[in-house]
């Protein structure tokens, strides 16, 4: 998950909303069952009053009570000791009318039945709350599944670091006396494998700040520059065939620009783990519509097609050939700081013949109608 699913929590929901969910104060309840109650009342004393006529508002003192209930879930004693006052005094009114003015009894029919409909309207307003509660039960057990998974990076990523760090600090105190082959073949491991878990903690810890909605900072970030950075940075570090295309004119972007580096960072360090010395790495960027695209394309194996929709998941990953697998968390974290950017990033394969990248990034609204 990215920040922005955060943003909805920040809207409190409207009556509208809280009326249909069920979900008010217990003043505006009070409220509600009082004026009911004075419904009730006004329909009674209608009733006393409407003689031969006395059905309407008898049929609207129910549907009153109905639709009432439909919204304000009563305990089920309550519910069941009003419907047998309503039921009572009204079919007190009614019997009473109709003994005096000696008219057909036939309506005596409907002093068992309405009060029946409305129970019937009771049964399903409370299986759909049960269901609302069990929803809602469910959601907040999830959610506090999250909130202990995101803890845990956070925790997790700061536990690892201090010893990581410790240990890489020794390893460079020990670097003078290994002077075996095999020494410096274990050495070389060890190293190897520190610096794995210093990314792991580094990223663990990124995720974390992102899932718990962090503001980024966003600064005009000229991407034509921010790339012939990071290219000259990765061309110094892996022996590749590097190609850069710069983008045409001027590409300003609103973006954290650390943040985009360790995504970008990520997406490139991809690329690297899945070719050879001397393959190709092509990093490019370009305008498409409201749009900036960036691409990092590799010459490498490629995605299976059966891989793509999982390769964004946390924890997965591909196995570089004749390589150590990644942490699987490179690609999930570039995803989730790109969608803190309003970006997309989609996975394809490449013309070069393996993975082929995608960031796209909304252009500043002051240029949206450029190009």
């Amino acid at each position: 998950m990215s920040a922005i699913s955060f943003k909805a929590r920040d809207a409190a929901p409207g009556l509208t909303t809280r009326l249909i969910s069920g979900r008010l104060s217990q003043q505006t309840y009070r409220v509600v069952d009082g004026l009911l109650a004075l419904f009730i009342l006004a329909m009674l004393a209608l009733m006393s009053v409407m003689i031969e006529r006395e059905v309407i508002p008898y049929h609207l003192l129910f549907l009153g009570l109905t639709l009432v209930y439909g919204f304000r879930v009563w305990p089920m004693v309550p519910t069941l000791i009003v419907t047998f006052l309503v039921t009572t005094s009204t079919g007190w009114i009614l019997v009473a009318h109709q003994l005096q003015d000696g008219s057909s009894r036939a309506e005596w029919a409907e002093i068992p039945l309405m009060p029946m409909l409305f129970l019937a309207m009771v049964w399903h307003a409370r299986r759909r709350k049960a269901a609302q509660d069990q929803l809602e039960l469910m959601s907040e057990e999830r959610l506090a599944v999250f909130e202990r998974e995101r803890e845990f990076f956070r925790e997790a990523s700061h536990a690892m670091r201090t010893p990581v760090t410790i240990a890489l600090g020794h390893l460079e105190l020990l670097e003078p006396i290994v002077d075996t082959p095999e020494s410096t073949e274990d050495y070389g491991i060890v190293v190897r494998q520190m610096d794995r878990l210093s990314a792991l903690s580094t990223r663990l810890l990124a995720l974390a700040k992102l899932d718990s909605g962090r503001a980024l900072r966003y600064h005009d970030l000229d991407l034509g520059e921010f790339l012939d950075d990071i290219a000259r940075n990765w061309r110094e570090s892996a022996d590749r065939d590097w190609q850069f295309d710069r983008p045409v004119g001027a590409a300003v972007v609103a973006a954290d620009r650390s943040w985009l580096e360790l995504a970008l960072d990520a997406l490139i360090e991809n690329a690297v783990h899945f070719t050879s010395p001397g393959d190709r790495i092509r990093l490019s960027c370009e305008r498409s519509g409201p749009w900036y695209l960036i691409s990092v394309a590799d010459a490498g194996p490629g995605i299976r097609p059966k891989d793509l929709p999982h390769v964004f998941e946390r924890f997965w990953h591909r196995r570089p050939p004749s390589k150590a697998p990644g942490s699987g968390l490179g690609l999930a974290m570039a995803q989730a700081t790109v969608q803190a950017h309003g970006g997309q990033i989609v996975a394809e394969r490449a013309p070069e013949g393996g993975a082929l990248f995608q960031v796209m990034l909304p252009a500043r609204d002051s240029d949206s109608t450029d190009g």
